[in-house]
């Protein structure tokens, strides 16, 4: 990669940030209380005319589209971009796969075709030929994941396959990496497998009533690196309704806060409080180093950030909620 491509990777990403809603500019989302406000704030002059009942569908399409583009700006700077970028960007296609598997009953029949995100020199999968799975995926790295499936072990066996297959690529991607190419990323990217793990455990535990056992099947590990599964492992055994003994787990920070009365753990708090954690790494990390790839990394992080956020707070208001209730929703200190 050339000196000239990253500069102009840097300026450019520097430009889209300066423009998103991160940062200073979330707070331009809290006084919102229609949909069609956020649209407006959004998109300008290219807000939809649309009754507030159609607009959320295809507003969210919109916002995922707006996150899409951006993240393809940037990758796009570099003629031979690094395989670490090209995952992170093609992490919306094993998204979008494990939304199309979700999308088909156990016999394989169609229930409803799930919108598909266009990654242009990027993509792999054809979900044109949608619903045949198998077509879909012919020749691609997923085939054999999905070929060599236990199929009695229902779709969330495979989506774990597929989240380890990615996470296992994109460690392999950071290590082929300079040191002083992946110092951001392999900070975030470690965090990120930690959290990712001690959410999902939380979520099996809490939803599915999994006992330790069963958990430890769901989990992302890294050949050679037990640490990024310590943490969701150490509080397999705390007890879900008794904060007093979450207290000596690394992690508790993330958990809710005692409000009165009982207590139980809730993965939906845990998921938002740790995608803040990855966040603020990002934010922090973003203009550290401008000619490294971990402003790119941290860009595009940054970029995914702000569409859950966006999306969450056209969900919110889609239901009749302010964006200062959504805000509280996410018990984000933003």
């Amino acid at each position: 990669m050339r000196l000239g491509e990253r500069a102009y990777a840097y300026a450019k990403a520097c430009g889209i940030i300066g423009k998103s809603f991160v940062g200073r500019r979330i707070g331009a989302l809290r006084p919102l209380s229609r949909l069609s406000e956020l649209d407006r704030l959004v998109f300008s002059a290219a807000a939809r005319d649309f009754p507030e009942r159609e607009l959320l569908p295809d507003l969210e399409r919109r916002i995922i589209g707006r996150a899409v583009s951006a993240v393809l700006s940037i990758v796009n700077c570099f003629n031979k971009p690094p395989e670490l970028l090209v995952l992170l960007v093609r992490n919306y296609e094993y998204a979008d796969l494990k939304t199309a598997l979700a999308s088909l009953d156990g016999s394989g029949k169609e229930r409803e075709k799930p919108p598909f995100t266009a990654l242009g020199r990027f993509g792999t999968v054809r979900f044109d030929l949608w619903p045949d799975i198998e077509a879909m995926i012919r020749g691609t790295e997923f085939d054999p994941l999905y070929r060599n499936r236990d199929k009695a072990a229902g779709t969330m066996a495979v989506e774990t396959a597929l989240d380890r297959h990615y996470y296992q690529r994109l460690w392999k991607a950071l290590f082929k990496l300079k040191k002083s190419d992946r110092q951001a990323a392999e900070t975030i990217i470690r965090e990120e497998i930690t959290l990712r793990n001690a959410s999902w455990a939380l979520r099996l535990r809490v939803y599915y009533g999994m006992d330790a056992g069963e958990v430890k099947k769901y989990l992302i590990g890294i050949p050679g690196h037990d640490e990024l599964l310590r943490d969701a492992v150490a509080a397999l055994d705390f007890p879900l309704d008794s904060r007093d003994e979450w207290e000596r787990w690394k992690l508790e920070g993330c958990l809710n806060r005692e409000t009165g009365g009982s207590w139980r753990a809730d993965p939906r708090s845990f998921q938002n409080a740790a995608a803040e954690r990855l966040y603020n790494l990002a934010l922090r990390r973003f203009r550290r180093r401008p000619l490294s790839l971990d402003t790119v990394f941290c860009f595009i992080k940054l970029k995914q950030f702000e569409e859950d956020l966006l999306t969450s707070s056209a969900e919110g208001l889609g239901i009749g909620m302010s964006s200062r209730d959504v805000f509280d929703l996410l018990e984000m200190d933003l």
